[in-house]
């Protein structure tokens, strides 16, 4: 390959994961706002499904917000789902928290997400509204800093940038290293060209806004609901904008193998969502790109693919979490850097996810459309044989499909 190619690819590596670096400290070190008046009421919808690891410490630094006015709303889709008796407790524990519990059926949606929170909008008194995940943590002024940077930005959404936190084995640890040095960077780096950044951790937005654009509903069938959220906003000429506290996101228990299936699903999103960017996405990789840096330096780029490495995965990491514990992506990065290329191939021909026990096709923009279900006493090679034989296939009709959430 001609040099100057070899040159051109490894200079586009550098400057795309430079720039991550950049965006990621760029959000992370903007001044605070300091106390103005009250901010505006806020309602929380926090969307459960299972009571997962830590979800007691989650969701208790919600009850503890300093905001003056805020409210809780949970929801569930299952009666029986043992996230009730975390909510329960905590209720006992903070009496004076404004708190509601929706257990209902879900809204039509093939997005169980968007299903569950369908359900809990009517129960939200408040024109503010702050979607927050159930696994996420935060500090004390974090729902009175978003509503006041709302106000202050005049902003379509407010979000936030979060950390993987709280490592405990090899499949969390490498989650965390991806977390915090590519997806870290790959969601702050929009940010720098003025384009939309949204994490659907935490997003904070005006209900009435939100009906103006075409309500909640116009994400049911969609699996980038977050994505779509911020497209909606921004195209409608309403600023997002990251505000400057982190979150956590605890992974504590991952097994490898679980990590990997995560971030397959998030490479199908973006084959999906920006194919352009996703055909340029081994670019960013200082490992693919090391034998070209070779054909032009030698064993000089050895020392290219150590800085590189080191300034995504280790600078990223510092500046969502600080020091404790840096050694974890200075170990692993360049084991994520082995795994990610399978992830990102792969990502690009598998066509269906599997979410909370419900089987998707997946389509461009991330449409899903619902695969039908055959009856439990058929296996699949009977229902096979009788339709190569001409029989009568089993009704897959919408009617006849059993909804689960």
């Amino acid at each position: 390959m001609h040099p100057a190619v070899s040159i051109g690819l490894v200079s586009m590596c550098t400057a795309w994961n430079l720039a991550g670096f950049v965006a990621i400290r760029r959000a992370t070190t903007r001044a605070h706002l300091p106390p103005s008046a009250p901010p505006p009421p806020v309602s929380v919808l926090k969307p459960l499904n299972g009571a997962e690891a830590g979800l007691a410490a989650n969701l208790r630094t919600f009850f503890t917000q300093d905001h003056p006015s805020f409210e809780l709303v949970f929801g569930v889709t299952d009666a029986l789902d043992p996230a009730l008796a975390v909510v329960a407790q905590l209720r006992a524990e903070f009496p004076n928290v404004s708190c509601q519990l929706a257990v209902h059926e879900g809204g039509a949606a093939l997005n169980p997400k968007v299903r569950n929170l369908l359900g809990m909008l009517p129960h939200a008194t408040h024109d503010l509204v702050l979607i927050s995940d159930s696994n996420v943590r935060a500090p004390a002024h974090y729902v009175s800093e978003l509503a006041q940077l709302h106000v202050a930005h005049r902003a379509g959404i407010v979000t936030n940038l979060f950390a993987g936190t709280d490592e405990a084995t090899l499949g969390a640890a490498l989650e965390n290293v991806q977390l915090n040095g590519f997806c870290a960077a790959g969601s702050a780096l929009p940010t720098l060209s003025g384009d939309a950044a949204i994490i659907g951790k935490s997003t904070l937005f005006s209900r009435a806004a939100l009906d103006r654009l075409g309500g909640l509903t116009r994400l049911s069938c969609v699996l980038a609901e977050d994505f779509i959220l911020g497209k909606m906003f921004e195209r409608a000429g309403l600023p997002i904008v990251i505000a400057p506290t982190v979150l956590e996101n605890p992974n504590r228990a991952l097994t490898p193998r679980a990590a990997f299936a995560r971030h397959l699903r998030w490479a199908m999103l973006r084959w999906r969502l920006r194919p352009v960017a996703a055909l340029l996405e081994p670019l960013t990789s200082p490992l693919l790109m090391l034998p070209f840096a070779w054909s032009s330096f030698g064993a000089a780029s050895l020392a290219w693919f150590a800085a590189v490495l080191a300034l995504r995965d280790l600078g990223g990491w510092v500046l969502l979490r600080g020091w404790r514990r840096a050694w974890l992506p200075v170990l692993l990065g360049p084991v994520r850097e082995l795994a990610a290329p399978f992830a990102w191939l792969v990502g690009a021909f598998k066509r269906h996810v599997t979410w909370r026990g419900q089987r998707l096709r997946l389509s461009s923009g991330t449409l899903l459309y619902a695969e039908p279900r055959r009856h439990a006493d058929q296996p699949k090679r009977a229902v096979r044989s009788a339709g190569m034989r001409g029989a009568r296939m089993p009704n897959t009709s919408r009617s006849s499909v059993r909804r689960t959430t």
